[in-house]
């Protein structure tokens, strides 16, 4: 699965498709652990939304796109998606564990 493997055939391709699709859900699972066991590190709902992590990250994400030559508009529309998703999952999580 090397940018520069040559494929002699469109279901070869698929195949390493489908094992990149297989680590990016993987990855993103991670992720998602990695966030709930942030919220134990956090004392209120503001912490939780972090939004000038989420702005640092932001532009972190598009700065790797342009230099992997990739749409940085298309990443930054995926990580809002899985951002949001995760502080969701954070508060709930945050909650759950916090007493106010």
């Amino acid at each position: 699965m090397s940018k520069n493997k040559k494929y002699s055939s469109l279901e070869e391709l698929r195949i390493d498709i489908d094992k990149l699709d297989f680590k990016l859900v993987d990855l993103i699972s991670d992720r998602t652990h990695l966030i709930r066991e942030a919220s134990t590190f956090k004392n209120s709902i503001e912490e939780v939304k972090a939004d000038d992590r989420i702005e640092f990250i932001m532009q972190r994400v598009r700065r790797r796109a342009i230099e992997l030559g990739i749409s940085p508009n298309m990443l930054s529309d995926l990580f809002t998606i899985m951002i949001n998703e995760m502080v969701e999952s954070e508060i709930a999580e945050f909650r759950n564990t916090k007493t106010f």
